[in-house]
C-alpha cells in the first residue's frame, strides 16, 4: 500500500501496470484527401491552451463546499440518517464527495491520456495520428487542470473499480476501433454529461471553469471519434458489429454503476449498505445516472452501430429516447460555454487593469 497525504484512502499501489499487445503502424502515404480530420487537426492546434494562464488559480475554494454544489444535488440529500447530521459532519460529507468526483475525472483524464497515445501509433490513416497528437497534448493539460483542482480541494480518492475496469479492457485490446469506442465514445461521452452536470450547477468560478475549458477539448475529441467510426464499421461483418454492440452495453451498465461512491461512505464512516438502498430507490438519482448517457447514445446511433441488440439493451437502461438528441449543438453549445467564460475573466483582468492604473 501507498500512503500519500492527498488521498482519503491508502492507494493499494503507486502505480498500475497494463500489459499490452498491438502493431504500432507507420504509414508512408501523407496525404491531405481526409480534409475533415486535417480541420479538426487545424482547430486542435489552434485551440491549445495553458491550464496555469487560462484558469485562476487564485481563488480559494469554500472549504466546507468547494464546488459550490447545492445541497440538494448531494447525492444522499433526503435520507433520514443523513439529514439528522450536524452542520459540520454534512460540511465534510460534501467536500469528500465533490473531492471524490473530482478524482475520477482526474484518473478518466490519465486513461484518455494512455488511450489517445495508443491510437496515434495504432490507427492506420496518417490524417488520425496528426489529430491524436495534439489529443495527447489536450489530456495531459487535463490531468494537469484537474490534479490542480484537486490540490485545490485537499482530499483524493484512488480510482474506482467500474472505471478501472473499462480502461483495463479498453488498453488490452490490440484494435484501434475499440480504443476509440472505449475512450472517446463510453468514457469521454459520459463524462462530457457529468462535467456539464458541475459546469451547469456549480457555484464556483474555479470549478465551472476548469470544467467549462475541459468540455470545450471534448467537443473535439468526441468529433474525431465519430468521424473516423462512422467510415469503419459500415466495412464490418455483422459478427464483428455484434460484438461491437455487446461490449457498447456492458460498459454502460458499467459505467452506471461507478457512481454508488462507495468508498466515501465507507471512509466516513456511514452505513453503507443504507446509503446503497437509499441510492438505488432515489429518484434524482435515477435522473442523475440516465441523464449520464445523453451523449453516449445518440453518438453510438450516428456511428452506425444501430442493431436490435443495442437498441434493446438501451432500452432496459432507459436511456434509448437519447438517441434523438441534437449531439452537434451539444457541443456548439459546449464551445459557447467556454467563451463566455474567457470574456467574463477578460473583463475581470481588464477591470482590474483600469483600477491599477488610475491609482499609479
Amino acid at each position: 500500500m501507498s500512503l500519500d497525504p492527498l488521498y482519503a484512502r491508502a492507494l493499494e499501489d503507486s502505480q498500475w501496470d497494463v500489459p499490452q499487445d498491438y502493431d504500432t503502424l507507420f504509414n508512408w502515404h501523407y496525404s491531405d484527401e481526409r480534409k475533415d480530420l486535417l480541420n479538426l487537426y487545424d482547430k486542435g492546434k489552434a485551440m491549445q491552451w495553458d491550464a496555469k494562464e487560462r484558469i485562476d488559480w487564485s481563488h480559494d475554494m469554500d472549504p466546507d463546499n468547494p464546488m459550490g454544489i447545492p445541497d440538494s444535488f448531494f447525492p444522499l440529500a433526503g435520507a433520514d440518517f443523513y439529514e439528522k447530521l450536524p452542520a459540520e459532519e454534512k460540511a465534510v460529507a460534501r467536500r469528500h464527495n465533490q473531492a471524490w468526483t473530482t478524482s475520477q475525472f482526474l484518473h478518466g483524464e490519465q486513461g484518455a491520456l494512455l488511450c489517445a497515445a495508443k491510437i496515434v501509433q495504432n490507427v492506420p490513416d496518417t490524417e488520425a495520428k496528426f489529430y491524436a497528437s495534439t489529443q495527447v497534448m489536450d489530456e495531459a493539460r487535463h490531468v494537469e487542470a484537474y490534479k490542480a483542482l484537486l490540490e485545490k480541494i485537499n482530499v483524493a480518492y484512488p480510482i474506482t473499480g467500474p472505471l478501472k475496469s473499462l480502461l483495463d479492457q479498453v488498453l488490452r485490446d490490440s484494435r484501434w476501433d475499440m480504443t476509440y469506442l472505449g475512450m472517446q465514445v463510453v468514457i469521454e461521452g459520459l463524462a462530457l454529461a457529468a462535467f456539464a452536470n458541475i459546469r451547469d450547477h456549480a457555484t464556483d468560478p474555479l470549478a465551472q471553469a476548469v470544467n467549462a475549458y475541459v468540455m470545450q477539448d471534448e467537443a473535439r475529441h468526441v468529433a474525431f471519434g465519430r468521424l473516423t467510426l462512422k467510415e469503419f464499421y459500415p466495412e464490418l461483418t455483422q459478427p464483428e458489429r455484434d460484438e461491437r454492440e455487446e461490449f457498447l452495453v456492458e460498459a454502460c451498465y458499467l459505467m452506471r454503476d461507478r457512481f454508488q461512491a462507495t468508498e466515501v461512505w465507507e471512509t466516513l464512516g456511514f452505513p453503507t449498505r443504507e446509503c446503497h438502498e437509499f441510492l438505488e430507490q432515489s429518484q434524482a438519482m435515477q435522473i442523475f445516472r440516465t441523464s449520464l448517457f445523453s451523449r453516449i447514445v445518440p453518438i453510438v446511433k450516428d456511428i452506425g452501430l444501430w442493431g436490435d441488440r443495442i437498441q434493446r439493451g438501451y432500452s432496459q437502461m432507459g436511456i434509448l429516447g437519447f438517441a434523438n438528441l441534437d449531439i452537434d449543438q451539444m457541443q456548439e453549445n459546449d464551445m459557447k460555454v467556454a467563451a463566455e467564460h474567457d470574456a467574463r475573466r477578460a473583463y475581470v483582468d481588464g477591470t482590474i487593469a483600469k483600477g491599477t492604473s488610475a491609482a499609479e
